[in-house]
């Protein structure tokens, strides 16, 4: 017995130290993506933050002023405007993106011939650099000589301003943003692809009908995909940048001011770094917050088939 004891004592030494050795070549190769993190990350968050509490215009040294940024936030009407203008636009993107491209990736997952060629179609978009997107946009949204202007003058129908209007400006480019959102449904696409055949057969046989089997197979089973899209459409139309930078400047009347063209003029325009990286705490929380509301509302709505219940 005592020899046992001894084995199994040095067994488990053995084991013991290579567990804690396989432990320390974890942390080794792992180390220069912590390291990475830490100091591409969140050390410029932590110096984002420390300029948030100061005034400092790049030239001379930064003064320290408190919490002075965000108070005048709270009552900046172009911060304001900026944030009902992004507002506006993630409301009419968010929806668009996920409804237009789930119903496409639905189309194309019928066994279509060709179905390559019209994934390739529909994701060209998504990798055309913005600067050139928005360059082909603004020559079709062109208020005299425009593709679509021309296009309504053949067929009789008056001209639009879009993105010259304060009216038009945001859902042009909601539908631009909906054109290059390619990938989105790409992504939906590889997801109805492996959704069991064996339950649509199943449902054909006690009599479901087309829509049926959408609503209560296709739709609950593709909702980790739905709530993922959903995630990213949020954050992507938060941060709407380079659209209005190169199509609008945030005009018309500051229709497409939005907060992170507001918070790049501010910093790179007017030399206000600390007002800026204040705006920029304020869009991380407002998206960190939207993001975790979703989050939560996930359990109700959300279905995994392996979830334990």
């Amino acid at each position: 017995m005592s020899k046992k004891r001894a084995v199994s004592r040095q067994v488990k030494s053995r084991s013991k130290g290579m567990a804690q050795m396989q432990l320390k070549w974890g942390y080794f190769f792992i180390a220069p993506c912590i390291i990475g993190l830490l100091v591409f990350q969140f050390g410029p968050m932590l110096f984002s933050f420390i300029v948030s509490l100061t005034y400092w215009n790049v030239i001379t040294s930064p003064e320290f002023i408190g919490f002075s940024n965000y108070i005048e936030m709270a009552t900046d009407p172009l911060v304001h405007a900026s944030l009902r203008a992004t507002a506006y636009y993630t409301l009419l993107t968010v929806p668009l993106i996920t409804i237009v491209h789930f119903l496409t990736a639905c189309l194309l997952a019928t066994g279509i011939k060709g179905i390559s060629v019209f994934r390739t179609i529909f994701y060209i978009p998504s990798i055309v650099p913005l600067v050139a997107s928005s360059a082909l946009w603004m020559f079709i949204y062109h208020p005299m000589f425009g593709l679509l202007n021309s296009f309504f003058r053949l067929v009789g129908l008056p001209t639009q301003g879009f993105v010259a209007t304060p009216g038009g400006a945001v859902p042009a480019l909601a539908i631009m943003a909906v054109w290059g959102a390619g990938n989105t449904m790409v992504i939906y696409l590889a997801g109805l692809q492996n959704v069991p055949r064996q339950l649509y057969e199943a449902s054909s046989i006690d009599g479901a009908g087309p829509f049926q089997r959408f609503f209560r197979i296709t739709i609950p089973l593709m909702t980790p995909i739905i709530f993922y899209n959903m995630i990213m459409a949020i954050i992507g139309s938060m941060q709407v940048f380079t659209q209005a930078f190169v199509m609008t400047n945030g005009g018309p009347n500051n229709a497409t001011m939005f907060l992170s063209l507001l918070l790049y003029r501010t910093a790179f325009n007017h030399m206000r770094m600390g007002y800026a990286a204040a705006m920029s705490w304020v869009l991380f929380v407002i998206i960190a917050v939207l993001t975790a509301v979703v989050f939560r509302s996930s359990n109700k709505w959300v279905f995994y088939e392996n979830k334990n219940d």
